[in-house]
């Protein structure tokens, strides 16, 4: 009887242990691999580099994925990126990760890169990308191979700046009579006016010009173009969503992430620009579940571009719910001029007198005032 209850526990653990090396868990390993590119041209103040917030939420997508990276710079070496904030939880995560920053430390030269090792392709963006991406010929042959090779091609805001050069053996640019988004003229002329003399090209402008099917939403709203194997997003917002879609793309099924809270409260605000009034009351009863003064910053640079009299009650109504979160004199200012061009005169006094009484020797709001 021993014996037989020897054998039977031994082999429980032989098949236990067979199950385990025959059926991995997915996100431990996939067999999949996405080469990460990044600007080299940043130089502190004195040249734009890539977005690490973008590079880190795409990589924790890339990794929680079981999926392999690389990171290649038009150079290689050490790369800089722009300033951003290292306390962020996303960026916090990825910055203790010592294989990655030991990669991201040391980038491939796009000229070293063996492009049949690649499952795909991901752009991070920054501004930097319009400056050293377009042009770099071994970056053009590498996307055209992978695509090609029926591997996937993404893109995030001026990521899509590696696109509007490559060609595909026939002849054709990979962004022809394709569906494609990026950074888009509106959102660069509202956010990147330091270095927007210095570009070549508008990106919105030359994709179009390239034959692409151009499509984008609002202003940093996220917004993923899908075009079979070929995926682009509008902006920083878009780069958790471009990069599952990536995932999506090889074949997976991609594993359950927790949402930022900066992309968690901006999709509650997208919702609430496509119409549901809900979305913005979701905002204003549960503040302390969002980024409100990010809701409030947004409705401030929306009614910059507000063309109708809706888009600017919009702006309207999200600056109002972040105006005491934000407790700015500018905000202040601004909610009642939008509420005076609404014909809401008594709004507009009860803001400014609200305004003056925190700050009597504000003379802004004192002028208007005696205006109405």
């Amino acid at each position: 009887m021993n014996i037989l209850k020897q054998t039977l526990l031994l082999m429980v653990t032989v098949l236990a242990t067979v199950l385990a090396t025959a059926l991995p868990v997915q996100a431990e390993t996939t067999a999949k691999k996405v080469l990460m590119i990044v600007s080299g041209n940043g130089q502190g103040e004195e040249q734009p580099g890539y977005e690490f917030d973008e590079f880190s939420k795409a990589y924790s997508v890339f990794k929680d994925n079981g999926i392999a990276v690389d990171i290649a710079s038009p150079k290689g070496g050490q790369v800089e990126a722009d300033k951003y904030d290292p306390s962020k939880t996303y960026n916090a995560k990825v910055l203790v990760d010592e294989a990655v920053m030991a990669k991201l430390n040391n980038t491939l030269a796009t000229n070293s890169i063996d492009a049949k090792a690649y499952d795909a392709v991901f752009v991070v963006g920054g501004k930097g990308a319009m400056f050293d991406l377009p042009n770099d010929t071994a970056l053009q042959n590498i996307i055209a191979q992978i695509y090609q090779q029926q591997g996937s091609i993404a893109a995030v805001c001026h990521g899509p700046a590696a696109l509007v050069n490559v060609k595909l053996n026939d002849g054709s640019y990979l962004v022809a009579n394709k569906a494609i988004n990026s950074f888009t003229n509106q959102e660069e002329n509202l956010f990147g006016q330091k270095w927007i003399n210095d570009f070549d090209f508008m990106l919105e402008d030359k994709l179009i010009e390239r034959g692409a099917h151009f499509q984008a939403s609002e202003i940093m709203l996220s917004h993923v173009a899908i075009d079979g194997r070929l995926i682009t997003g509008q902006n920083p917002t878009s780069t958790v969503d471009v990069a599952t879609a990536l995932v999506e793309s090889l074949g997976l099924t991609p594993v359950t992430v927790e949402v930022e809270l900066e992309d968690k409260t901006m999709a509650v605000v997208a919702k609430f620009i496509a119409g549901d009034q809900s979305a913005l009351e979701t905002l204003a009863n549960n503040q302390e579940q969002y980024h409100i003064s990010l809701v409030g910053m947004y409705g401030f640079y929306f009614l910059k571009v507000a063309d109708t009299t809706l888009e600017q009650e919009q702006s309207l109504g999200l600056m109002m719910v972040a105006q005491k979160a934000i407790n700015s004199s500018t905000l202040d200012m601004e909610i009642a001029k939008t509420q005076l061009k609404l014909g809401q005169a008594a709004n507009a006094k009860a803001t400014l007198n609200q305004l003056i009484a925190a700050k009597p020797e504000f003379k802004p709001a004192q002028a208007l005032l005696k205006t109405l």
